[in-house]
């Protein structure tokens, strides 16, 4: 995810060391376990209501790819009280909207309405986490519904099933973190309502979820509502976290993909990333900033104007299924580069890496950090006015970190990184032997016979 740099040239050095965030919530848990965060804000007659569950595409085990995926399908084909349909009815006709989105840590739920409708949404949530419906035509009809998308979202779309399939096999060794976020069509096949009923009593319990309410509030009657659809839920097992350690790596890797959807040939990168929330996380998303994001990034005036080697750059903390805000150890530091087709990608990870070096053996100008801080903050402060940022925000703070109280401090952690804490993170982590290219090519189309 990259961003337009907005107002770089209009915020002092003096004013952007005050991070002026303060995102009122309280917090607390109900008896079995699920954990509440509120966020009232009066200003406009609508609320969200997000929901997180701690169950990811690397919760799963081998021979069952893609169940957090299908559970994302799944989540939405009815339950005791509100049968198939009804959960996309009852928000849409009350004038709302709502979605739910698979990540390599966690699966979420959200819906905005108008706030006179927060009781219908705890209806449509709660009723589904204490007895969704887990029948043989809901899951086959969802299985079917999952291949589709991969057919038409990934199968039939240039580069994608490079990124999603290929690109995490070279970047990383354990099959907890290497394998498909989406899962095979052999794995979904074989799934069972016997498999997905105990993957759903394991992971979709309220100990292992988040509730975010942020909007148009007020905290003792939502209290009440969230505490009568709620507490009677029960609590499971708390699933026991999978191993997904990374051995070292002590040399480059380098792969070629040959795609017969591409028009244009990239180069998908990876480097090992730190640790969550360690001031190399904040050190090495800074460096981001300066060296990939927007017109007056070191890549893009480099590479895109000047040597006009680049047609478009991609890359964040995390890259390609996270972004700062959900990266979690062992994450990567990604960047895709589209390429001139005049050039080869050996030439271009070439130019890339006489950036990097730049950055290695010179520290950046307080000037241009500043611009990356303005960038970074006005990012942050036009995210927040959106009632859904504010609570999808809270409830991964909640859910990666135990601490909700991040998007009210985390802003003064960017912005208080260091020119030599950007030059040490450059010497840490972008170096060639860590380095991990997948080269993407385009290829003539297989005739059918």
């Amino acid at each position: 995810m990259k961003f337009t740099t907005l107002c770089a040239f209009l915020l002092s050095s003096a004013l952007l060391t005050a991070a002026d965030v303060n995102i009122p919530f309280v917090k607390f848990q109900l008896p079995n376990g699920l954990r509440v965060l509120l966020s009232q804000d009066n200003a406009t007659p609508v609320v969200a209501v997000y929901v997180i569950y701690g169950v990811g595409a690397r919760s799963e085990e081998k021979g069952r790819t893609g169940f957090a995926h299908l559970f994302e399908h799944m989540m939405f084909q009815g339950s005791a009280n509100a049968p198939k349909g009804v959960h996309y009815r009852e928000v849409e006709s009350n004038g709302g909207f709502l979605n739910g989105s698979t990540h390599p840590d966690y699966t979420d739920y959200f819906e905005v309405l108008p706030s006179n409708k927060l009781a219908v949404a705890l209806w449509l949530e709660s009723d589904r986490m204490r007895s969704l419906a887990i029948t043989r035509d809901a899951l086959a009809n969802q299985k079917e519904a999952v291949k589709q998308e991969r057919r038409l979202s990934f199968d039939n779309q240039p580069y994608a099933t490079a990124i999603v399939d290929v690109f995490p096999t070279l970047a990383y060794r354990n099959w907890s973190n290497s394998h498909s976020i989406i899962g095979s069509f052999e794995d979904l096949n074989s799934a069972s309502v016997d498999d997905v009923a105990r993957f759903f009593k394991t992971h979709y319990a309220p100990n292992n979820a988040v509730l975010s309410i942020v909007g148009d509030i007020q905290i003792p009657a939502a209290r009440k509502l969230i505490e009568g659809y709620f507490s009677d839920i029960p609590s499971q097992p708390q699933p026991k976290p999978p191993d997904l350690t990374e051995p070292p790596q002590t040399e480059s890797r380098w792969q070629t993909y040959k795609d017969p959807l591409a028009r244009v040939p990239i180069a998908a990168i990876a480097y090992p990333g730190p640790k969550r929330r360690s001031p190399d996380y904040y050190a090495l998303a800074m460096l981001d900033m300066i060296l990939t994001t927007g017109e007056s990034s070191r890549l893009y005036l480099d590479l895109v104007k000047g040597k006009q080697s680049l047609l478009n750059i991609e890359a964040t903390l995390g890259w390609p299924f996270t972004q700062p805000s959900d990266y979690k150890e062992p994450g990567i530091y990604g960047i895709n580069l589209t390429f001139n087709p005049t050039f080869t990608a050996k030439q271009i990870v070439g130019q890339l890496e006489e950036e990097i070096t730049r950055l290695r053996t010179t520290p950046v100008d307080p000037k241009e950090l500043d611009r990356a801080r303005a960038t970074v903050r006005s990012i942050r402060i036009q995210g927040l006015q959106s009632t859904m940022t504010r609570a999808s925000l809270l409830a991964q703070y909640e859910l990666l970190d135990g601490k909700p109280e991040l998007i009210n401090t985390e802003l003064s952690d960017y912005l208080a990184v260091t020119p030599a804490q950007i030059q040490a993170v450059a010497r840490k982590y972008l170096t060639p032997t860590q380095m991990s290219v997948l080269e993407v090519i385009p290829a003539p189309k297989e005739e059918k016979k």
